[in-house]
C-alpha cells in the first residue's frame, strides 16, 4: 500500500510540474493585402513578431504555404487520386485545374530582424534557416513580401464556391508553423487539420469597392467605410478600391470572405457582442438566416 501511495504522489508531482512548465509560442501578424479580383491574385506584406516561449534555442522556422496544395502533381493531388477512399470533395479535381485556376504562394523576400535569411520551399512548406538563433524568451521580427493566387475552391478555401460566394479565405497567407514540446510540425498539407500558434492579427485588405467583406475579429475602420451596424450599407466612394482593416486577438487564424452580392445584417446581444451576418440571398436559405438572431441571443443568455 505504501508503494502505491508513493507512486501516486510521484505521478501527481510529475503532472503538477508539467502543468507549471507549460508554454505556447506567440505570434503577432500585421498584413497589408492588395487584391486583384480580375485575376484572383494578391500581393502582400507581412510583419510577424514571433516570441519563443519554449526552453529551446531555435535555429530555423517553418511556414505553411497551403495554397500550393492546389496544383496538379501536388502531394494532395497525388494522394487524392491514389487512395482507395479519397475525399469526394477532391478526387481528381486538382489534377484538372488550369493555370489560372490553381493556387500558389510565392515568397518574394524575407528577413529576420532586417537580416536576410535562406528560404527553401518544398510543396506547401517553406523552411527558413535563421540569420541568428532565437533564444528562449526572445522575440524576432520577420518581414515578408509575397504574392499569391486564389485557387478555385475545392476544399475549405478559395474562390467561386458551390454557394456562389466569390472568395472564402482561410489559411490563405504564409503562416508560421507550430513548435511545441515535440519540436516543429512542418507537415505537408494533404487534407489534415491545421496546427499553428494562436496570436493576434492586424490585417488590411485593399479590394475593389464592389465587394463587401466579413472577417475574423473587429472591423476597425467601420465608421470610415460607413459600414452601418444595422443598415448593411457601405459608403459610396469615388475610388475604385476600398480598404478594410480587421483586428483579432488570441485566434488560430484570420479568415475572411468577400462577395459583391452579400446581404449584411447586424444585431446587438444584450451584455454580449455585436453580431454581423453576411450571406447571399441568391443561394442562402434566407428563412434559416432570419432565425439566427434568436438562436444566437439564446446562446449568450
Amino acid at each position: 500500500m505504501k508503494k502505491i501511495i508513493a507512486l501516486a504522489l510521484l505521478a501527481f508531482a510529475g503532472s503538477s510540474l508539467a502543468q507549471n512548465g507549460y508554454w505556447q509560442q506567440d505570434v503577432a501578424y500585421t498584413m497589408n493585402i492588395d487584391f486583384d479580383h480580375e485575376n484572383h491574385q494578391f500581393k502582400g506584406s507581412q510583419t510577424l513578431v514571433y516570441t519563443n516561449n519554449s526552453p529551446d534555442v531555435l535555429h530555423k522556422v517553418y511556414y505553411h504555404l497551403y495554397f500550393n496544395a492546389f496544383q496538379p502533381g501536388s502531394m494532395m493531388d497525388e494522394r487524392s487520386r491514389d487512395l482507395p477512399d479519397p475525399d469526394k470533395r477532391v478526387g481528381d479535381r486538382i489534377s484538372k485545374l488550369k493555370k489560372n485556376e490553381v493556387g500558389s504562394h510565392r515568397i518574394l523576400s524575407l528577413t529576420q530582424n532586417r537580416k536576410s535569411v535562406n528560404v527553401e520551399v518544398i510543396g506547401t512548406v517553406a523552411k527558413v534557416q535563421l540569420a541568428e538563433p532565437i533564444q528562449p524568451g526572445a522575440t524576432a521580427t520577420f518581414e515578408m513580401t509575397f504574392e499569391s493566387q486564389v485557387p478555385v475552391q475545392i476544399r475549405r478555401s478559395g474562390r467561386n464556391n458551390k454557394e456562389g460566394i466569390d472568395y472564402t479565405m482561410t489559411q490563405w497567407y504564409p503562416k508560421m508553423a507550430e513548435y511545441d514540446t515535440d519540436g516543429w510540425h512542418p507537415d505537408q498539407y494533404v487534407g489534415r487539420e491545421f496546427y499553428a500558434p494562436y496570436g493576434t492579427f492586424d490585417v488590411t485588405i485593399n479590394i475593389h469597392k464592389d465587394f463587401t467583406l466579413g472577417g475574423t475579429g473587429v472591423l476597425i475602420n467601420a465608421e470610415e467605410l460607413g459600414y452601418g451596424y444595422f443598415d448593411g450599407k457601405v459608403k459610396k466612394q469615388k475610388s475604385k478600391m476600398r480598404s478594410w482593416n480587421f483586428k483579432a486577438e488570441n485566434v488560430h487564424d484570420f479568415a475572411w470572405a468577400a462577395d459583391k452580392d452579400y446581404t449584411h445584417r447586424s444585431f446587438q446581444v444584450e451584455n454580449g457582442p455585436m453580431v454581423h451576418l453576411l450571406y447571399s440571398e441568391k443561394t442562402a436559405n434566407v428563412k434559416n438566416w432570419d432565425q439566427l438572431d434568436e438562436y444566437v441571443i439564446k446562446y449568450f443568455q
